[in-house]
């Protein structure tokens, strides 16, 4: 059973987080290893299977950049731990970033890291927003997963300068 499936919704590149606690809560509550003391061992063992894919189910849909990674892996996009080549292009913007912070600029190497990132999601922004299972194409979601890379990239270089 998929993450989308045990909280009842659609595959999608964009969870609406508004219900998401709601319906966690209620999983938990029907599934929560205590309520099934008295049950047989394999009653108990599953609900325990279940109550830790209740966890991590939720905690992947209500992280933006995990929920596209989950959705690229189930799609048979992206495997775990994949060394994804990044273009030549980003790379050298990268370095230049890297050189200028060497230079001690963090508040503005932030600003250029933040508006990069916005750029790259402009980039995407209509494919992650109206993503459709069937419907949108693996040339998109390797768009989606190019934008990732990246992102991820950048998100590395901001936890590097919060030391």
């Amino acid at each position: 059973m998929t993450h989308f499936e045990l909280f009842n919704l659609p595959i999608t590149l964009n969870v609406d987080t508004s219900g998401l606690s709601k319906k966690y809560f209620e999983l938990q509550r029907k599934y929560h290893p205590d309520r099934f003391g008295q049950a047989s061992d394999a009653e108990q063992e599953e609900a325990l299977q279940v109550s830790a894919q209740v966890n991590k189910a939720f905690k992947t849909l209500k992280d933006p950049d995990e929920t596209i990674k989950y959705v690229l892996q189930l799609k048979g996009l992206l495997e775990e731990e994949e060394k994804y080549q990044l273009s030549p292009d980003f790379l050298m913007e990268v370095m230049e970033l890297n050189e200028e912070l060497e230079s001690g600029m963090t508040d503005a190497i932030q600003a250029k890291i933040d508006q990069l990132k916005n750029e790259l999601y402009a980039t995407v922004e209509t494919i992650i927003t109206n993503y459709q299972e069937g419907i949108s194409t693996e040339k998109e979601l390797l768009q989606v997963k190019e934008y990732y890379f990246k992102k991820k990239y950048l998100d590395r270089m901001v936890d590097n300068l919060e030391f």
